[in-house]
């Protein structure tokens, strides 16, 4: 049921008539209240510290910092406020850094009475249980905790990536097992197959869904979390959570990269760490994961196809600003007998080579057939602890993301 708690709502446009304008479609509602208008990006950053809102909607455009960069200011400082971008600009590009730097929504410019309530309560709905989740977690709460109703930090969750160019690299192996290695008591994990077309993380897992990741992105802003607990398929052996591929490939395309992108978002509250595993070619969707994605897991092994195909995603990732150290570079099925060494490979690429994980004849292969991963059967080889300490290697890469850092100076 939506909440029926009054939403706080800030208003953010350097025009005044449209701050008006936005401030008289609210007046109507009974459940809205107007609590202020900010003219900029630095103002709304200040009113949002000291007032709070439970929504922020906010202009894209702004002379002295836009709308995105004012957004992931805010959502640091206030994590559970929610922020609806307007824009005159209906462009993907647009919509997806919003969605990228933690916005809520997106509409155009103007937007109509009922998309712009409408948007408002689903925000403002998830902003009293990021609130209330958050109130708990400081109050020394873990008492009476519930899978739907975990305590969470400030933080949001991490998005991991695992990644190869190349098919056939091990991708899938290595999402499923690290997947299983990051899953915790402290850390609730879920691994989603982004695979639309033949995924098969299921099967890795000897698990039939029932229900898929179409039943999510179809329903993407009217997304909870005790929907997304009946969607999920949770692993029999480690209560893993589970998003499944479409069961027929042609479904595919019902999943576009706007709303992978949203639910990821919205994951992120719920979730320590979202781990993907992710086709080689780059979909539309699997480009919004890796847009998204806080770590990278690049994958080769020492075939020369899959070390040309990993130096021309990095070309890529250059032009396409990622950054390098979002990237982790995994040599799979590193066997020592063939001369192309990993140290090698990070020099001509100019990417360090992280991690080797050990060509295993016998556990691996043997491990898929059965659907159980080799970090639950085989905790003590080389090629399980080679994962763990990759899991290891990811939470001290993101520690040292979340080191704090100097902010911008003010304008004056």
């Amino acid at each position: 049921m939506p909440s029926l708690e009054r939403i706080r709502v800030l208003i953010v446009d350097d025009i005044a008539e449209t701050r008006e304008n936005i401030r008289r479609l609210l007046q109507f509602d009974n459940l809205i209240d107007v609590i202020g208008a900010a003219r900029s990006g630095h103002e709304a950053i200040d009113m949002s510290q000291q007032s709070k809102p439970d929504v922020i909607v906010m202009d894209i455009n702004m002379p002295d910092m836009d709308g995105i960069a004012a957004t992931e200011i805010i959502r640091k400082k206030v994590p559970f406020t929610q922020v609806i971008i307007l824009s005159v600009q209906n462009d993907q590009s647009y919509m997806r850094k919003a969605m990228l730097v933690g916005a809520r929504d997106f509409l155009s410019k103007p937007p109509t009475i009922d998309e712009l309530t409408g948007a408002i309560r689903r925000a403002g709905a998830m902003a009293h249980d990021e609130r209330n989740k958050l109130a708990g977690a400081f109050s020394g709460g873990g008492v009476g905790q519930t899978a739907t109703t975990p305590a969470v930090a400030q933080q949001m969750g991490k998005v991991i990536v695992t990644y190869s160019p190349k098919g056939g690299t091990g991708v899938t192996t290595i999402a499923t097992n690290l997947a299983i290695s990051l899953q915790n008591e402290e850390n609730r994990v879920m691994l989603i197959d982004a695979s639309l077309q033949f995924g098969d993380v299921t099967v890795f897992l000897n698990e039939q869904a029932k229900n898929t990741i179409l039943d999510l992105t179809a329903r993407v802003d009217e997304l909870d979390a005790e929907f997304i607990e009946e969607i999920v398929l949770k692993h029999s052996a480690t209560g893993l959570r589970v998003l499944a591929a479409p069961q027929k490939p042609e479904l595919a395309d019902q999943v576009t990269g706007e709303q992978f992108t949203k639910l990821l978002n919205y994951l992120r509250h719920f979730y320590t760490y979202i781990v993907i595993d992710t086709a080689c070619y780059l979909t539309e969707t699997v480009q919004a994961a890796l847009d998204i994605a806080d770590i990278i897991i690049l994958v080769t092994t020492q075939d020369i196809p899959a070390i040309k195909n990993a130096n021309l995603f990095l070309t890529l990732a250059d032009t396409s600003g990622i950054k390098r150290d979002r990237i982790m570079f995994v040599m799979n099925r590193y066997d020592k007998r063939i001369a192309i060494s990993p140290e090698r490979i990070g020099e001509s690429l100019r990417q360090e080579i992280v991690i080797t994980i050990p060509l295993e004849e016998r556990i691996v292969p043997s491990s898929i057939n059965k659907g159980v991963p080799f970090v639950l059967d085989f905790k003590t080889e080389p090629v399980s602890k080679s994962v763990v300490r990759l899991g290891e290697l990811i939470r001290e890469r993101i520690a040292k993301f979340m080191e704090p850092q100097p902010e911008p100076a003010l304008r004056k």
